[in-house]
């Protein structure tokens, strides 16, 4: 008996005498292909179709094979492709179901990587979140799992590599590939993850970061356009790249809808790629164009920014700083920008959870983050992209200390700047920067947890920020040496913690108070004592010399450069101890401490994202001249 074998959806015999012969779904395929309905000759064409094994090689075949005009002409009858699939899927028939997600599935990945329509590769993205998103947990979403199987990955890499297709359909894809990145992430492998995380085309990653930031500068233009509604020209002079953004009074806070959306792409990138780190500091050359659609964009209506694209048809590729004076074009000042104004506000439950997410991200870019080496000349007019992380977690720690204590984040604020501290430290990078207003931040925060020692300790265990803020003081007296700028830094340092002393001595008699009764807080308390031993070393021994020298001299009162002078020349009589693990951490992780929190955020985004689904913001005239047959 002559032996049978598949291929490309056709059925051969060995003899070569014979005509091939064609599988009947193929055939099937072929009618779909023509310009004919191919329900008007069998009216039960659809419902046999379904009930087919899908030929997933033929078809793809098929579809990858039309250009433009050739799909065009066959619109018809794909429109009705999709409409049947999607019926077919609330069907009972479970083999009907499976064939048709498996058409659709393929069509739409096929169509997404195909040149032609662009409108029709925005319905194929709108639906395609239309499926992830129908239920609120996508972990529950049984669609999903086939979209594991038959990954779409490649063709939303495809989408944000090419420059007209991402600026088009870029925030989607980004949305949509943030999604499938979540699907049962703590269950099972997810694909998507794995894919993500081995990404090295530079065109890919440079393209997922312009969406990136585009969307997060709308937001930044946005909160720009509200302030100054409010009081013109105020933004600008209270912003000076990322610092001083913070606003003290709760009433003069302006409030524009965060986008949780496209941070948590920023975040899913950050934390999986280790090569996006190279793009948070790259400048995009498509940030100085503007580009204007082909004709006006009808009037759309608003829709909550953390659910559409900046703009209505096309992506405006320009980049709006904040302060008309600097100018810039790269994604971690933009997010910076965007954190600031975030953690304006942590009263509101939802920009608390925002300022989680950024804090979160930080912590991810500091944990692989790179400092070049520059010249030790202050006059240089530009920082590393450091300095301005440092300022904004200095702007953070002084102007949170409020009733309603934001201790997590304070947390993860400290944990940032620990972070760089050890990277220099291990690099021996000596940064220029003002470091003194770190010190100062700290020490006023230690301030405030004493003097709201009772309110605070019915809430949180303070003891564990007061640890790791006199943990920062210690980097900086053991290993200072390696990475401050300059000798004088190193004096500096010695003279803000003598000046500050009472507030160090104020500290050492609440822990020592309460690490001497058997209360709750006695561990907690007994580690912070502990930590003090060097601070409370340096004090002890500069404090009477320094009364010597003033009492010798005749001086009521000291200046610095006096201070200073006492400092540098008793530096050799001073013993300290040496203490471990100072510059040691404990790298992130998401599933064993930030589960619960991420399982909310998507549900919350997901929830959104349907909700909100913006097919509106397709120009509805390019839309009725491609597809005048969509019903």
């Amino acid at each position: 008996m002559a032996q049978v074998e598949k291929r490309g959806g056709l059925l051969r015999k060995s003899s070569a005498s014979k005509k091939p012969l064609k599988e009947k779904v193929v055939l099937m395929y072929d009618e779909i292909f023509m310009t004919e309905d191919p329900s008007k000759c069998s009216p039960r064409f659809w419902e046999e179709l379904f009930l087919m094994k899908v030929n997933l090689e033929y078809l793809e075949g098929k579809l990858e094979s039309l250009d433009g005009e050739e799909l065009m002409k066959i619109k018809d009858n794909i429109n009705c492709l999709f409409q049947h699939c999607i019926q077919a899927l609330g069907e009972e028939h479970p083999i009907r179901v499976v064939n048709a997600l498996q058409n659709l599935m393929e069509s739409l990945d096929s169509l997404l990587c195909a040149e032609g329509s662009e409108s029709l590769k925005s319905l194929c993205l709108k639906l395609l979140l239309c499926l992830v998103t129908v239920t609120d947990n996508i972990s529950q979403n049984t669609i999903l799992e086939y979209v594991m199987i038959n990954s779409i990955f490649e063709a939303i890499l495809q989408i944000l590599s090419h420059p007209p297709s991402r600026r088009e359909h870029g925030y989607d894809a980004v949305v949509l590939l943030a999604l499938l990145v979540n699907y049962r992430k703590y269950e099972s492998v997810n694909p998507y993850i794995v894919k993500l995380s081995i990404v090295d085309d530079e065109a890919t990653l440079n393209g997922m970061g312009l969406v990136i930031a585009q969307a997060l500068s709308e937001y930044n233009r946005q909160y720009k356009d509200k302030e100054e509604e409010h009081q013109s020209g105020f933004f600008s002079a209270l912003t000076n790249m990322v610092g001083s953004m913070f606003i003290a009074d709760a009433h003069e806070k302006i409030s524009v809808q965060t986008n949780e959306a496209i941070l948590l792409a920023l975040y899913e990138a950050v934390h999986l790629n280790r090569n996006f780190i190279t793009v948070l500091a790259q400048s995009h050359p498509e940030m100085g164009l503007v580009t204007t659609p082909v004709s006006p964009a009808p009037t759309t209506p608003v829709t909550p920014l953390g659910t559409t694209p900046p703009s209505s048809d096309v992506i405006s590729s320009v980049e709006l700083p904040l302060d008309a004076d600097v100018q810039t074009s790269n994604l971690l000042i933009t997010f910076l920008k965007y954190s600031s104004i975030v953690m304006q506000d942590t009263k509101d439950e939802h920009r608390l959870h925002s300022g989680k997410l950024c804090l979160i991200i930080l912590t991810c870019i500091a944990e692989p983050m790179r400092h070049r080496k520059k010249a030790a000349d202050k006059n240089l007019p530009c920082r590393p992209l450091v300095c301005a992380v440092l300022d904004l977690m200095v702007e953070f720690i002084v102007t949170h200390m409020m009733k309603e204590f934001p201790m997590d984040l304070y947390i993860r604020c400290i944990q940032v700047v620990h972070k760089l501290l050890c990277y220099q430290k291990k690099c021996r990078v000596r940064l220029h920067y003002t470091w003194r207003e770190l010190w100062s931040a700290l020490i006023n925060l230690l301030k405030f947890l004493m003097s709201n020692e009772t309110v605070l300790l019915a809430k949180h265990n303070i003891f564990t920020l007061a640890l790791m803020i006199v943990n920062l003081f210690n980097m900086f007296i053991t290993y200072g040496d390696t990475f401050l700028p300059t000798p004088s830094s190193y004096d500096e340092l010695y003279y803000e913690i003598i000046r500050m002393h009472q507030s160090f001595d104020n500290l050492y008699s609440m822990v020592l108070r309460l690490s001497t009764n058997a209360g709750q807080w006695k561990e907690a308390a007994s580690k912070v004592t502990h930590a003090l031993v060097n601070i409370r070393a340096i004090i002890n021994h500069f404090n009477p010399k320094i009364e010597s020298y003033a009492a010798v001299n005749h001086i009521s009162q000291l200046s610095e450069e006096q201070v200073l002078e006492v400092v540098r020349a008793n530096y050799d009589t001073l013993t300290l101890k040496l203490q471990d693990g100072l510059d040691q951490y404990e790298r992130y992780s998401e599933q064993h401490k930030e589960a619960a929190f991420f399982k909310e955020l998507v549900r919350s985004i997901s929830t959104n994202v349907r909700r909100n689904l913006a097919f509106h913001t397709l120009s509805q005239e390019v839309l009725l001249k491609e597809f005048s047959t969509i019903s």
